[in-house]
C-alpha cells in the first residue's frame, strides 16, 4: 500500500498557513480535480485525498496533532469527528453546490404510488383461475380534463418563461467561478405550458381521486397489474397495482406446490385384502387401484391432475394418501367377526414375532 502524502504538500499550501489559506487552497485543489470536470483516472483518488487533507488541516485538533504525531495522531483524532468524505458543512454544503453545478435541478414528475389491494378466491379459482372484478381506489388523470389541468376548451398557454421548451439556462457564480446550469422551468415545472383557466374538477392539479373497478383474468398465485396505480406527476407513468390473493381452504383437498393432495379413507379389511375405490378430483372422480396389504400413508399420484404451472409446463400431479379409518362403533356381528380376527392372529398380535415375542 502506497504511503499517504503529506496533506500540507496535497493542499500546496505551508505548513504555516492560516485557516483562510487552507480554505482558498482546498477550493482551488477541489474544483481542478472534481470527477465532473477533471475526465482522468486519477481524478477520483486525487479529489479523495485533497478532502482528506481538508477535513484534517481545517480542524484545529486534528491539524494539531497531525503536526506532532503525523497521520497516525489524525486519524485517533478523528473519532466523533467527520468522515474522510464528509464535507456537507463546507460554505453552506459543497455537496449540494457540485450537485446543482453538474447535476441540474430535480424534477418535479414523480412517477405514480404502487398500490396493493386482496382478492379472495375460493380454491378452485386459485387453481385454475378466473375473471375477477377488483375495486381499487387510487389516484387517476381529472376525466374532465384529460389530465391536462386546464378547464375544456382554455387550453394552455405556452409558457414564456422557457419559451415552451420546459428548459432554462442559469448563470451562477460562486467560490469557484461562473457556471452555467440547465434545468427544469420552475414556472411550468418543466412542462412547457402554463394553466390560465383551471380545470374546474381538479382545480389545475391534473389528477382526481376515483373508486375504480378493474376486471383482471386472475392466474394462480400472485398477481402484479402494470400501470393500475396512481397516476405519475406532470407526465411521469402510474404506479402498479399489486394483488395479494387470498385463497379459501378446500373441504376435501391441500395444494403443496403444484400438486393437490387428497386424504383416502380407506377401511381396514380394503387397505387388508385390496380395493378399487373412487376419489374424487378437481375434474372428476379417479378410480384409486389399492393393493392388499397397503399401509396407512401409501401414495397413489396421478399425473396432470394438479394446479397448472405457471407460464406453462402442464399441471403438477394428484395425489391420494391412504388413510385408515378405525369405527367408532361396531354392530353385534361386526364384533363378532373382529374378535375372530384379532383371535386368528394370536395373543400378542400378528407383529409380536417380529419383535421375539412368542406367537
Amino acid at each position: 500500500m502506497a504511503a499517504k502524502r503529506d496533506y500540507y504538500e496535497v493542499l500546496g499550501v505551508s505548513r504555516s498557513a492560516t485557516e483562510e489559506e487552507v480554505r482558498r487552497a482546498f477550493r482551488r485543489k477541489a474544483m481542478e480535480h472534481h470527477p465532473d470536470r477533471n475526465k482522468s483516472e486519477q481524478a477520483g483518488e486525487r479529489f479523495r485525498e485533497i478532502n482528506e487533507a481538508y477535513q484534517v488541516l481545517s480542524d484545529a485538533e486534528r491539524r494539531r496533532r497531525y503536526d506532532r504525531f503525523g497521520h497516525a495522531g489524525a486519524e485517533s483524532a478523528a473519532d466523533g469527528g467527520r468522515g474522510a468524505d464528509d464535507f456537507s458543512d463546507l460554505f453552506g454544503g459543497i455537496g449540494d453546490i457540485f450537485e446543482s453545478f453538474f447535476g441540474g435541478g430535480r424534477s418535479r414528475a414523480q412517477p405514480g404510488r404502487d398500490l396493493r389491494t386482496t382478492l379472495s378466491l375460493s380454491f378452485e379459482e386459485a387453481v385454475f383461475g378466473a375473471r375477477k372484478e377488483i375495486g381499487a381506489r387510487r389516484v387517476r388523470l381529472c376525466g374532465l380534463c384529460d389530465g391536462s389541468g386546464s378547464e375544456p376548451g382554455r387550453p394552455p398557454a405556452r409558457c414564456a418563461n422557457c419559451g415552451g421548451s420546459g428548459r432554462v439556462r442559469r448563470v451562477q457564480r460562486s467560490v469557484f467561478g461562473q457556471f452555467v446550469q440547465e434545468a427544469g422551468c420552475n414556472v411550468c415545472a418543466g412542462m412547457g405550458e402554463v394553466i390560465s383557466t383551471p380545470c374546474s374538477r381538479c382545480k389545475g392539479t391534473r389528477k382526481e381521486r376515483a373508486h375504480d373497478a378493474i376486471e383482471v383474468n386472475v392466474p394462480p398465485g400472485s398477481l402484479s397489474l402494470g400501470g393500475q396505480g396512481d397516476a405519475g406527476d406532470y407526465g411521469a407513468p402510474p404506479g402498479d397495482l399489486y394483488v395479494l390473493l387470498r385463497v379459501a381452504p378446500h373441504p376435501h383437498f391441500e395444494r403443496e406446490g403444484n400438486d393437490i393432495l387428497f386424504d383416502l379413507p380407506l377401511t381396514f379389511p380394503q387397505a387388508a385384502l385390496g380395493d378399487a375405490v373412487d376419489a374424487p378430483t378437481l375434474d372428476g372422480s379417479v378410480k384409486v387401484k389399492v393393493p392388499p396389504g397397503t399401509q396407512p400413508g401409501a401414495e397413489f399420484r396421478f399425473r396432470g391432475l394438479g394446479v397448472p404451472r405457471l407460464r406453462g409446463g402442464g399441471r403438477g400431479d394428484y395425489v391420494a394418501r391412504a388413510t385408515i379409518e378405525t369405527p367408532q362403533k361396531l354392530s353385534k356381528e361386526q364384533r363378532r367377526l373382529m374378535e375372530q380376527l384379532r383371535d386368528s392372529f394370536g395373543a400378542n398380535g400378528n407383529g409380536a414375532g417380529r419383535f421375539g415375542g412368542k406367537r
